[in-house]
């Protein structure tokens, strides 16, 4: 017993340490909250990636899941409200070799940001878009969100949302994402193993985490803490990878279809470019570079 007593203390650092900017922790967002682990899910899939990370770029808009960008120790950028994929978009325009990544929650992405959710993925623009839905917008007072599901309450649906929510995978899909995934961040493994074949892909992919807001859509909904929610989501989950995105909307409190749905190939915005333009200008066309995900 002496020996253990006596023994130094075993010092260990946690492997997510070297991709977070530490001296900005500890985080704004509140106990409970599940965006943090998103983020030990996404520096772990960097670690199995082997990713050159002077080459991988982050970006994100305004909202609690926008302040990602800011704690990790990657080239980041901290965009306006719902501007994250046409800045990533033009990062990756101006330098191909860029793996550039959107971070950012629902109200961002699919509100304000929606119109330019629809065209980056109909370009097949090579960027991977990560939604963290929480279905409200958790930093600005918890208004309704796009995919709020009803009759869910708000601050701005005091008597319940009524307006029919997106189903974001289907939304994804139909406007030609090449990989679609959904998972609730219970799900951690998967969502690594999600982001890592994100990574790997190349052109539009879209990952959907739902994740807990315990301080203002659970406590609104009487929903309890962030434990309660994770034993919500391993109880509700359904997997069904390769599902029909069509039938995988979320109901209030009602099953979460759950996998990757999407996984195919599909010219990206600069092959096409390329092809477009090789053919009627000839010789005197310099092809746009191919980039990172060809190395």
């Amino acid at each position: 017993m002496s020996d253990v007593l006596d023994s130094k203390p075993t010092t260990a650092e946690n492997p997510v340490n070297p991709y977070l900017r530490l001296d900005r922790m500890p985080s704004i967002w509140c106990p409970g909250c599940g965006i943090g682990t998103t983020v030990n899910c996404f520096t772990r899939a960097l670690t199995e990636c082997g990713l050159d990370l002077d080459k991988v770029s982050i970006v994100s808009g305004i909202g609690c899941t926008g302040r990602v960008a800011g704690y990790l120790n990657l080239d980041s950028f901290h965009t306006t409200h719902g501007r994250a994929i046409p800045f990533a978009t033009g990062l990756k325009l101006a330098n191909p070799e860029n793996k550039v990544v959107v971070y950012s929650g629902d109200g961002d992405l699919t509100a304000i940001g929606g119109n330019h959710f629809i065209h980056a993925a109909r370009r097949n623009v090579d960027i991977v878009v990560v939604c963290v839905n929480n279905h409200t917008y958790g930093m600005t007072g918890g208004q309704v969100t796009p995919t709020t599901p009803g009759p869910a309450v708000a601050s701005t649906t005091p008597y319940g949302a009524f307006e029919y929510p997106f189903n974001l995978p289907y939304l994804a899909d139909s406007c030609g994402a090449v990989y679609v995934a959904r998972w609730t961040t219970y799900h951690v493994r998967q969502i690594g193993k999600a982001m890592r074949e994100a990574l790997g892909k190349r052109g539009f992919s879209f990952i959907e985490i739902i994740s807990p807001c315990p301080t203002l859509y659970a406590r609104r909904n009487r929903l309890g803490d962030g434990l309660d929610a994770m034993k919500y989501y391993k109880e509700k989950s359904v997997v069904k990878s390769d599902a029909d995105t069509r039938e995988v909307g979320i109901d209030f409190q009602g099953d979460i279809i759950c996998g990757r749905f999407v996984d195919r190939e599909r010219e990206t915005w600069i092959e096409g470019y390329n092809r477009q333009h090789s053919a009627k200008l000839g010789e005197r066309f310099t092809p746009y570079p191919t980039g990172f995900a060809e190395a």
